[in-house]
């Protein structure tokens, strides 16, 4: 009986090794690195950890593991919030709402699509590019 369980043991030893050597162990997980994205109507701020999102009448922001795939995919949960021309007022209600951030980093390039999390539907992709400023243009 000694024998089958360590032929057993050997065997399931086995299995998990060429498991892992063809790819079907954990996913190796990157982190996005500190920086500036930007592209047309849009400006990504990383800074340990977190995201700063500038839009044109909008910001949001990204808190968490900034954590990409092997194959360059991330879907991250965050805040997006609309903005409106004018002054504050005093008693104006936070509209922020919660957004889910989704995309592809491939070389200095990420696409990235903002979907607000009671939607299916998405509200935008944007074209970014690493260590660009962007160009975005705010209500006044």
């Amino acid at each position: 009986m000694g024998f089958r369980i360590q032929n057993r043991l050997f065997t399931a030893g086995v299995v998990v090794m060429l498991l892992g050597a063809f790819g079907f162990g954990a996913r190796k997980m990157q982190r996005l690195s500190h920086g500036t994205w930007g592209g047309q109507h849009i400006q990504f701020q990383v800074n340990d950890g977190s995201v700063a999102i500038e839009y044109d009448c909008a910001h949001g922001s990204i808190t968490g593991p900034l954590t990409i795939d092997q194959q360059g995919r991330f879907s991250w949960h965050g805040v997006y919030t609309r903005e409106r021309g004018g002054p504050i007022r005093l008693h104006d209600q936070d509209n922020s709402q919660p957004a889910i951030y989704s995309g592809r980093i491939k070389d200095d390039t990420m696409t990235l699509t903002l979907r607000l999390e009671n939607s299916s539907d998405p509200v935008q992709t944007f074209n970014l590019r690493r260590g660009s400023a962007g160009r975005v243009f705010k209500c006044k």
